[in-house]
């Protein structure tokens, strides 16, 4: 249970923040950083979410949103041998299969493609475009911290698995793909008539 009674602690005002497990670490600190960055795409995700949706593409942006903050939390606290006194939340590898299953389940009823999609259509393709691509960098910063500390994997897992969701979902709200904004190499290159 989560409980605040204060949004002002003072406690970070010298550039420190804590960690889940009680840790003291800077605010540049790469997991702070990746922990950020899936707040952002949570945010981006809710903009998405004011656009006019499909009911089940709606459902699941919901279902994300509250995953978006499982994986924070699982950022938050580092892993390690010590006893917390708790058990930290994790990712889970069902949480990943279930983007799968609706990425497999949107994908059925999408044409293949034939070029690279221009972000853009619909807004509400257009910003899961911009949710996409945001997804990509917080998974670039999770893989960041992977590189330094240990990490539970399923959280890179995830957002891998969410950037292709998003970019499934742009095309169903892109009327299946009918209406995406399809890439013509070079067009540009000569002087237009």
């Amino acid at each position: 249970m989560v409980y605040l009674n204060r949004i002002y602690t003072k406690s970070g005002d010298g550039g420190q923040t804590g960690l889940g497990d009680g840790t003291r670490v800077p605010k540049t600190h790469v997991r702070i950083a990746a922990y950020g960055g899936t707040d952002e795409l949570n945010s981006v995700i809710g903009v998405v979410l004011t656009t006019e949706l499909p009911d089940d593409v709606r459902r699941q942006l919901t279902l994300i949103q509250n995953d978006l903050f499982d994986l924070g939390a699982d950022l938050c606290v580092p892993e390690s041998d010590k006893p917390l006194g708790y058990e930290p939340l994790r990712v889970t590898a069902a949480q990943v299969e279930q983007l799968e299953h609706w990425i497999d389940g949107h994908n059925e009823k999408l044409q293949p493609l034939t070029s690279f999609i221009l972000p853009g259509g619909s807004p509400a393709a257009a910003q899961l475009h911009v949710a996409r691509t945001v997804c990509r960098r917080v998974e670039i910063g999770v893989l960041s911290l992977a590189e330094k500390e240990t990490i539970n994997l399923q959280v890179a897992i995830y957002l891998n698995r969410l950037s292709d969701l998003l970019f499934v979902l742009a095309q169903v709200c892109n009327n299946y793909g009918a209406d995406n904004v399809l890439w013509i190499p070079g067009k540009n290159r000569s002087p237009n008539p």
